[in-house]
């Protein structure tokens, strides 16, 4: 497969680029869907769903990162996006990263949540995990995720049923599709990419995040020149567990950027 290949896709709006990158196991829609209807009044939102997802095939050789970043950059291009602001979420925050580092000419400005510089054993160990369940049990992994990736504020307000629920739609999201996704997160070293990002950078970090934990997030933000570095309360799922508070931090800084790159 062609490295520049532009990805499935869902596109919206007009006006200034915006590209949004989801997370392992997401789609464009899952992941993103109100913050793109929030958006699309005023930007041209892109949002590409990653090998695995939506209907882009899955890879069949291990995802390599960079070539993966200029396929996002490549299905911008197909939107007509020459320069984008440019947000990711977990592993779409790598992939954020490995872009901005790579195609610093074309981000206007950078949002990475959840993101991380170099995984370390300790997740690499759990998304060994998440590969194995995926495999022999959906259903429990889908129980997994929910006790690591919301926070307590979230789970200490859900009953029994709302927990079954919970459960089952995450079941429906997983399938082995996914499991090049898992497999690239345990990959992931941009340790050689931070330094040569230019965009001016949010780094969003979670404060109950139980798989990227915070101090990633602190590590991702002191390594990039012009980042900001901003903990919010939540879990790493903080797209899907509080939607509005999430998507409106990405609002206020991707139409602060667009307003300073225009003045």
């Amino acid at each position: 497969m062609a490295s520049r290949e532009p990805l499935d896709h869902v596109v919206a709006g007009a006006g200034p680029g915006l590209v949004l990158i989801h997370g392992t196991g997401a789609d464009a829609t899952s992941n993103w869907g109100a913050l793109i209807d929030a958006m699309r009044d005023r930007y041209t939102v892109v949002a590409p769903n990653l090998p695995g997802a939506g209907a882009t095939p899955v890879d069949p050789a291990p995802i390599d990162l960079d070539s993966l970043a200029d396929r996002v950059v490549a299905t911008a291009r197909t939107a007509g996006l020459e320069r984008f602001h440019l947000v990711g979420h977990s592993v779409g925050a790598a992939v954020a990263t490995a872009l901005a580092a790579r195609h610093p000419a074309a981000v206007t400005s950078l949002v990475l949540h959840a993101g991380w510089v170099r995984m370390s054993p300790r997740e690499a160990f759990m998304f060994d995990l998440w590969a194995r369940l995926l495999r022999t049990d959906p259903a429990l992994l889908a129980r997994q995720l929910i006790l690591t990736a919301m926070g307590p504020g979230l789970l200490g307000t859900l009953d029994d049923a709302q927990f079954a629920e919970l459960a089952a739609g995450f079941t429906a999201m997983l399938d082995e599709r996914i499991l090049g996704q898992i497999e690239l997160d345990t990959r992931i070293d941009l340790r050689d990419a931070v330094g040569r990002i230019t965009a001016p950078t949010l780094v969003l970090a979670s404060a109950d995040d139980q798989i990227i934990p915070p101090h990633h997030q602190r590590e991702l933000a002191a390594a990039i020149h012009q980042a900001d570095y901003l903990q919010v309360t939540g879990g790493h799922g903080l797209p899907f567990e509080d939607p509005a508070r999430f998507f409106s931090i990405i609002a206020e800084h991707v139409d602060q950027r667009q307003a300073q790159s225009q003045g």
